[in-house]
């Protein structure tokens, strides 16, 4: 299938590559998904595969990664995490998302924001800063980050999310790295927090380490929230 019969474009906004892909209704939801490079659109072929539901994507590239998508300035004395995820998240909110629909001409029911590692970090993240989303795919999330789970325990999401999906390879927490080592327990406890508030949250194990598949792993996450 071409990209034309699978509705996909790709546009430049505020400086960002984004993949776009139009679903039928103009009122279908909308997935919002960060990527490292360009895996958008194999994360798109792949969730074609799984499902049949109607969505349009907005998969965004070109992001600084380890500053834009972190919530606050953390450096292990090997990577430097900025905490400019706010500032990127206004710039997704306020531009990005809305220049996008409007090239898509559609004005969606729900949307969805979804990332892979420290993606999906953000995508927890956004909830508490933003009423935007009705839920977040966090698929092998670093939400070992250093203090997230005390931030997470101690705030309420803006706007009460419908569905949460949560995942991570099996062998994530098998690093010499103490603080990343933990992620299996910070994302257990997550998973039961939110399923504590009442959303519906689901918190999913795939064989390997964060490495391995990570297309399909954030397509499953996507699918699955796509109900």
């Amino acid at each position: 299938m071409s990209d034309a019969e699978k509705g996909v474009t790709d546009a430049v906004i505020s400086g960002r590559r984004v993949l776009l892909r139009r679903g039928v209704r103009d009122d279908s939801p909308l997935v919002v998904l960060n990527t490292f490079g360009d895996e958008g659109k194999r994360v798109l072929d792949t969730l074609l595969q799984m499902t049949d539901a109607d969505f349009s994507l907005a998969a965004v590239s070109d992001i600084d990664w380890d500053r834009e998508m972190s919530p606050w300035p953390y450096d292990d004395g090997r990577n430097a995490f900025a905490g400019g995820a706010d500032a990127f998240l206004e710039e997704l909110t306020g531009e990005i998302i809305p220049q996008a629909e409007r090239l898509m001409s559609v004005h969606p029911s729900r949307r969805f924001i979804a990332g892979y590692s420290l993606a999906g970090l953000f995508a927890i993240y956004s909830l508490y800063r933003t009423d935007l989303f009705s839920g977040a795919v966090s698929a092998s999330g670093s939400l070992w980050y250093p203090g997230f789970a005390e931030f997470a325990e101690k705030n309420d999401p803006v706007r009460m999310p419908d569905r949460i999906y949560l995942s991570l390879g099996d062998r994530e927490s098998k690093t010499r790295n103490p603080v990343m080592a933990a992620v299996g327990q910070r994302t257990e406890e997550l998973c039961s927090l939110y399923a504590s508030k009442g959303i519906g949250t689901v918190f999913e194990s795939n064989p390997g380490n964060h490495f391995r598949e990570p297309e399909l792993r954030t397509a499953k996450g996507i699918a699955w929230i796509l109900g």
